[in-house]
């Protein structure tokens, strides 16, 4: 028997492979999952013995996002409630709004559906361009924190910028400011040394979901790839930018220009904000959390009058509230939908969107890096183009270095800014929350970027797009095939 065994030992190893591997497949299909994910996985079962065992197991099973439904109970439903009562708009305002916004009053409805994205209507909201800018405003406002800071961030790595804003967190928590700070496990880096001086000053600060082996882990699912700041419950931020020094073109290190977008966000759409932020900061602590009045101050000054509504997603809700807001807005579309986006690999609603908007005669402009810091994302995007190209929607591919902005603006009324790129793992994956503004000026200004950023990329010719070489396909088709895993 032991002879046999060790005579046949890699066939009876990969006949066990298959036994599992045909277990797995069974599981999969039973969830009547996306036909395209469940195909990816069942190939990947078949064709890469173990390492498909492994795919399956670090992405496939739904373990972890049930431990995250069992764990990640909703704040004070109580409190939420209420926030949604103060934000409930009398018959005038919702008259006003409809005629202002028209079909697009559909993606405020749709998000009624969540009682975390109440429609705020008194805000300012600032637009920031690239890192210098962000973080300048970030920096100050900070500094003028009086009773607490929080941030939630996907990547916050303790460099130069890293380390200056570890530094106020601390001199703040001295000064009786309460400071907690979330960070995802896997995008961010914190030395021991960072982290000693973090609990030493007072600041409470938790990972999100920690992983071992973080270089073998860098698309582990369920990832928090939000960016957040809050400040006195008074100021908020969000946006495509997070904490490292090659967010910032003026004292970088790297080579590549990198071009983001932000927004700073003063009034009342700062509390559903607070809300996210409490929510996950009671999954990350462990703790219950005790709602008072100072997180959610009563008046908010601002002469603002932009109305925002804050959008969500992740395991975590019932519905993939983001991408139907896309979803939703490019099918309201009636002149021009204008998107960047620094990972294009969309789901098949999104592509019919997109494809029947164009061919209908709506102005739909899409914006790609051409540079990109993932070689399979690059040309997981670069299929579908020519799909799009087709239907006439207009491709341009950013040349001046990195494209992470990830914004949305339709027909001058309606704009989206946040942390969701536009693939399959930003809508069904990981935590993303997008700020959705209905407003005239804020559009204009996002459009004038839009066509600003246009001047630094190069517009992609059908026909020659339709001539490039044989094996960019191969390598653009293997890597679509696992564009549900990326």
């Amino acid at each position: 028997m032991i002879e046999f065994v060790k005579s046949n030992f890699w066939t009876i190893i990969l006949v066990f492979n298959y036994l599992l591997a045909a277990s797995a497949a069974a599981t999969i299909l039973s969830k009547n999952i996306n036909p395209t994910k469940t195909i990816s996985y069942i190939l990947t079962l078949v064709f890469f013995p173990f390492l498909g065992l492994i795919v399956y197991y670090f992405f496939g099973q739904e373990y972890r996002k049930n431990k995250i439904f069992n764990r990640k109970h909703i704040l004070n439903q109580k409190i939420i409630k209420s926030l949604q009562r103060d934000f409930e708009l009398d018959f005038r305002q919702m008259a006003k709004l409809d005629d202002f916004l028209g079909d697009k009053i559909k993606l405020v409805n749709l998000l009624k559906k969540s009682e975390n994205s109440p429609l705020t209507l008194h805000n300012d909201v600032e637009l920031l361009i690239n890192g210098d800018e962000t973080f300048d405003c970030l920096l100050e406002d900070l500094k003028r924190a009086k009773d607490h800071i929080h941030l939630e961030y996907y990547i916050f790595i303790d460099d130069d910028i890293g380390s200056e804003i570890i530094d106020i967190l601390c001199k703040k928590a001295l000064e009786g400011v309460a400071v907690r700070f979330s960070f995802d496990s896997v995008g961010s880096k914190l030395s021991n040394a960072t982290r000693n001086k973090l609990s030493n000053s007072g600041v409470e600060f938790h990972p999100f979901m920690p992983v071992l082996f973080k270089k073998f882990t860098s698309k582990m699912n369920y990832r928090d790839h939000r960016k957040i700041a809050i400040i006195d419950g008074k100021v908020g931020y969000l946006g495509g930018i997070n904490i490292a020094d090659n967010y910032l073109n003026k004292r970088k290190k790297n080579k590549h220009f990198w071009r983001d977008t932000h927004v700073k966000i003063t009034g009342a759409a700062v509390k559903p904000l607070q809300v996210h932020f409490l929510t996950n900061w009671e999954f990350v602590s462990g703790q219950s959390f005790k709602v008072s009045k100072n997180l959610f101050p009563e008046s908010i000054a601002t002469p603002g009058h932009v109305a925002v509504q804050i959008a969500a997603s992740g395991p975590d809700t019932d519905w993939a509230n983001i991408m139907e807001a896309i979803f939703t807005a490019i099918n309201t579309a009636d002149k021009y939908v204008y998107i960047t986006t620094p990972y294009f690999i969309p789901n098949e609603q999104i592509i019919t969107a997109l494809q029947v908007a164009a061919k209908s005669g709506v102005d739909v402009r899409l914006l790609i890096p051409k540079i990109s810091d993932s070689w399979t994302a690059k040309y997981a995007s670069n299929s579908y183009l020519e799909s799009l190209l087709e239907a006439d929607v207009k491709v341009y591919r950013y040349t001046k270095g990195i494209i992470h902005a990830k914004t949305i603006t339709v027909d001058g009324v309606f704009s989206s800014i946040g942390t969701s790129n536009m693939d399959y793992r930003s809508f069904n994956i990981n935590f993303e929350i997008n700020a959705l503004i209905y407003n005239n000026e804020f559009s204009t200004l996002l459009e004038n970027q839009f066509m600003k950023d246009l001047k630094d990329a190069e517009r992609v010719d059908f026909e020659r797009w339709k001539s490039r070489p044989f094996h960019q396909r191969v390598k653009e088709s293997y890597c679509r095939l696992w564009s549900p895993l990326l």
